[in-house]
């Protein structure tokens, strides 16, 4: 059923669970070895509550972890509620407690960085974003320092530890994917990456000679940061695709 794209695969469980998902017409069990020819069936119930499941877009400020709270610092999570809902939320879905319930960042962004963090209740979109085979890139603005050259950084920086940024570099004994780097500005670098390893950019900012001192996510897919203000969210909109 996950990968059908259904639902995640703690959705189908609990589904089977409740009777809601059959296959060839008989109720599923839990584990069963399905065919690809099998016709599976899910009950109505099941698809109105994965319609009342949020997908939320928080911009992140500095001091706040991605997951669950470490060393004294608060979960990102913590900062969704009515007092912090965007006023320029083009949605017209109405915050609900019951939407922190099962309410998960796809993805992490470092404590030190800001930017776009997504946290949702739909595990097709968590598989989509986090997923073994998932291909969605994300974009990041980078300002950098190389050794004490803090102002126009692109001038000292040789370009051939440009290329690497962008092909060359490994992390944890494996190599990474290819990236686009580019400059933004004299002391700014944008990234794009196809894949999340932990502190990944400042990791290979070090191995090159540079020092991150600001990264900021704006992009993950197709959806843009925008306008949204530090420590605000707002909700996925019914036409906004990653």
């Amino acid at each position: 059923m996950a990968e059908l794209g259904l639902c995640s695969r703690r959705e189908a469980d609990e589904w089977i669970a409740r009777g809601w998902v059959r296959v060839d017409g008989v109720p599923a069990s839990v584990g069963q070895q399905v065919g690809p020819q099998a016709r599976i069936e899910v009950d109505r119930a099941a698809q109105g509550r994965q319609r009342d499941q949020v997908t939320i877009l928080l911009h992140k400020p500095v001091g706040y972890v991605s997951g669950q709270a470490e060393d004294g610092h608060r979960p990102a999570a913590s900062l969704i509620g009515p007092r912090t809902h965007w006023q320029g939320d083009a949605s017209r879905t109405r915050f609900s407690p019951s939407q922190l319930r099962g309410l998960a960042p796809c993805g992490r962004l470092d404590i030190d960085s800001v930017g776009l963090l997504v946290l949702t209740q739909d595990g097709r979109i968590a598989r989509q974003l986090i997923g073994e085979d998932s291909t969605v890139d994300k974009e990041y603005l980078v300002r950098v320092q190389y050794g004490d050259v803090a102002q126009d950084v692109r001038a000292a920086f040789p370009e051939e530890r440009l290329a690497l940024l962008r092909h060359g570099l490994a992390l944890d004994g494996q190599r990474l994917k290819p990236a686009q780097v580019e400059w933004q500005n004299p002391e700014q670098l944008r990234f794009v990456l196809t894949e999340g390893k932990k502190r990944q950019i400042r990791r290979m900012c070090e191995q090159v000679g540079l020092k991150v001192v600001g990264l900021k996510r704006i992009r993950i897919g197709g959806v843009r940061l925008g306008q949204l203000p530090v420590g605000q969210w707002r909700y996925l909109g019914p036409d906004e695709r990653f």
